[in-house]
């Protein structure tokens, strides 16, 4: 599982296949906002692909415009997208912007048991 701290960086590694969106618990964004709502949606879209106050993360992927909406929504419904502004912090930006998280060894199914111990021989040979 992934922890993002990033909506522009996470969304883009998304969409270009380097993570799987079933890989994500949460993306930690540093944004307050809601992805139905078009003013918002288009303030944060014209923000990563043009620039401005924000980081012109999306500039490759102009011609995307409704998938990643529709990614947005996707994962603001499913409650991955977290945004502390909308609670008062204002957290920086991070160089890296990706966590690995292991669910317990307690919770593990049968398939997570033999990534975990497949995880554990990698490690171990470190």
């Amino acid at each position: 599982m992934k922890i993002g701290l990033s909506l522009s960086r996470c969304m883009r590694d998304v969409y270009a296949g380097k993570v799987n969106e079933e890989e994500v618990l949460v993306i930690i964004a540093r944004t307050d906002f809601d992805p139905r709502n078009d003013d918002q949606w288009n303030a944060i879209w014209d923000g990563y692909t043009h620039g401005g106050l924000s980081y012109p993360e999306w500039t490759d992927y102009k011609d995307e415009y409704n998938d990643f909406r529709r990614m947005a929504v996707r994962l603001y419904a499913n409650g991955k997208i977290h945004q502390p502004r909308q609670f008062g912090a204002h957290p920086p930006r991070m160089s890296h912007y990706w966590l690995d998280c292991v669910v317990s060894q307690e919770e593990h199914n049968p398939a997570q048991q033999k990534a975990w111990d497949n995880y554990q021989l990698i490690t171990d040979l470190a």
